[in-house]
């Protein structure tokens, strides 16, 4: 998989492209915008997102809200969230089709957490493992204090779709972990990837 990966610390101008392949379309991973909420708002009121998502937004507001935490995790070093697009020749716009996020304690944390969510047209399309990968491939070169040696991918036992994505992204099945309701009131699963599973 060719990725490519602008130098220097994160900031608002980072993009990271992926190259479309004979199977599966190029992508362009880049912040999120206001512009971005229409098409947010819709992809979330999929009702298998809604099912798995602890958090679906459900309205404009709820989406600059998120947009505003996810600018500020950024400046503060504690969060990276990446709008998905598909990109294909001759298409003069990109369509929103997905987001990545990572989430670190600080500088000095060695673990991370990932997230993820592709729109319902969309999938099907290998765009989760894709995106997923070059986000955690440049999460593990970003200039530290304490490189991050893990990151660490959690989802619902039931959701089987997200077990597949982790396994093709080289996040290894940890453990089980238990309910803890009522925000987790079913089983998880920890998967872990680390930095020295890198291509």
């Amino acid at each position: 998989m060719a990725v490519r990966h602008p130098p220097g610390p994160p900031d608002a101008g980072v993009t990271l492209t992926v190259r479309p392949t004979a199977a599966a379309p190029g992508l362009l991973l880049r912040s999120w915008t206001e512009q971005d909420i229409p098409a947010m708002l819709a992809a979330h009121r999929d009702p298998e997102m809604r099912r798995w998502l602890r958090h679906p937004i459900t309205t404009a507001e709820e989406g600059r809200q998120v947009i505003q935490a996810r600018r500020a995790d950024r400046q503060a070093g504690t969060g990276f969230s990446f709008a998905v697009l598909q990109t294909d020749p001759g298409r003069v716009a990109a369509d929103l089709v997905g987001g990545v996020s990572i989430r670190i304690a600080g500088d000095e944390a060695a673990a991370g957490e990932v997230g993820y969510w592709v729109a319902a047209p969309a999938r099907g399309r290998g765009i989760a493992p894709r995106a997923l990968d070059a986000v955690c491939v440049w999460a593990f070169r970003l200039p530290r204090t304490r490189p991050l040696e893990r990151l660490e991918l959690i989802h619902a036992v039931g959701n089987q779709a997200s077990c597949r994505v982790a396994d093709k992204t080289g996040f290894a099945l940890s453990t089980v972990l238990p309910p803890l309701p009522p925000q987790f009131p079913a089983e998880g699963h920890l998967h872990v990837r680390l930095a020295s599973h890198q291509e």
